[in-house]
């Protein structure tokens, strides 16, 4: 199979299980139930899934396996875009082309709706399933755990609150961006090399691949940000320099962030030679990290 008939195949597995695992939006209470399933269905490129996915294809982990993990960290990362669009923190009215959660229903509905998809996120991890043992289940919701709160994608998030309008070095920047976006990237990564036969060895080297890829996509969507439209992002475009965050195009300038995102890109693909033929879905992410338009 090729990577776009890959890609596509995964996505669309990855959203019939997010359609069986969120709760039917006539199922009391209604409102809630219907706000979650607008936030998450029918819109993103499911990059994290796909990681999940092609990670756990290296260790023979069958798809079926991998929709659980896949599943869970997707509803994570929806939970952090309904929070994140929030008037309280970046105040958006877009997403993937749409209004945001709480322009479309409302503020309270949105903050209820990040709540219960981060649960629901645990519920279904936790569900227990066939070819995965107590014990590395147990590892699987610490690492998301781990990644998602404040030694992850929280504690970055409040990291880049606190930045805004301040004059950050790259190191600082990068140390916010291992966080708010690097985490949950390595957990979809981790959680689905857990689902085969991985060595402590190799879970390693796939950390270091995962480090590399969750600040290639942030350089790539600081530039996108830049350079691309409303329409092409399917959120607002300029929105980091309209409020002042420190990104890597105004740290860096454009061409120094574009050679940046070449050097990621490299290394992560240095990353994955141990693996050889195997990681092939995982290097042809990579290069769709980079080449991507929205």
């Amino acid at each position: 199979m090729n990577f776009p008939s890959w890609m596509s195949d995964i996505q669309q597995r990855t959203e019939a299980a997010l359609e069986a695992a969120l709760p039917p939006s006539e199922l009391a209470p209604a409102r809630l139930h219907e706000a979650m399933r607008y936030a998450v269905l029918g819109g993103g490129k499911r990059v994290r899934p796909l990681l999940c996915h092609a990670a756990g294809s290296i260790f023979g982990a069958d798809s079926p396996l991998l929709d659980a993990p896949a599943v869970a960290v997707e509803l994570i990362h929806a939970y952090s875009l309904v929070h994140d669009d929030l008037p309280c923190m970046d105040n958006d009215v877009l997403r993937r082309g749409k209004p945001t959660c709480h322009v479309e229903f409302d503020e309270a509905t949105a903050l209820l709706v990040g709540d219960a998809l981060q649960t629901q996120a645990f519920q279904t991890l936790s569900n227990r399933f066939a070819g995965i043992s107590a014990a590395r289940q147990l590892d699987m919701l610490h690492l998301l755990a781990t990644a998602s709160g404040s030694r992850g994608m929280a504690g970055g998030q409040a990291i880049d609150l606190a930045a805004v309008g301040q004059q950050l070095t790259i190191s600082e920047l990068e140390y916010m961006h291992i966080h708010k976006t690097g985490a949950l990237i390595r957990a979809a990564v981790l959680l689905g090399a857990h689902c085969g036969e991985a060595t402590p060895d190799a879970l390693e080297r796939l950390g270091r691949f995962a480090n590399r890829i969750g600040l290639l996509f942030q350089v790539v969507d600081d530039i996108l940000d830049t350079e691309a439209s409303t329409a092409t992002l399917g959120k607002t475009a300029g929105k980091d320099a309209a409020q002042n965050k420190p990104t890597y195009v105004n740290i860096l300038g454009a061409s120094e962030a574009k050679s940046m995102a070449g050097k990621l890109r490299r290394d992560a693909h240095e990353a994955l030679a141990p693996f050889g033929t195997s990681a092939l879905r995982l290097h042809e992410l990579t290069d769709f990290i980079v080449e991507r338009t929205f």
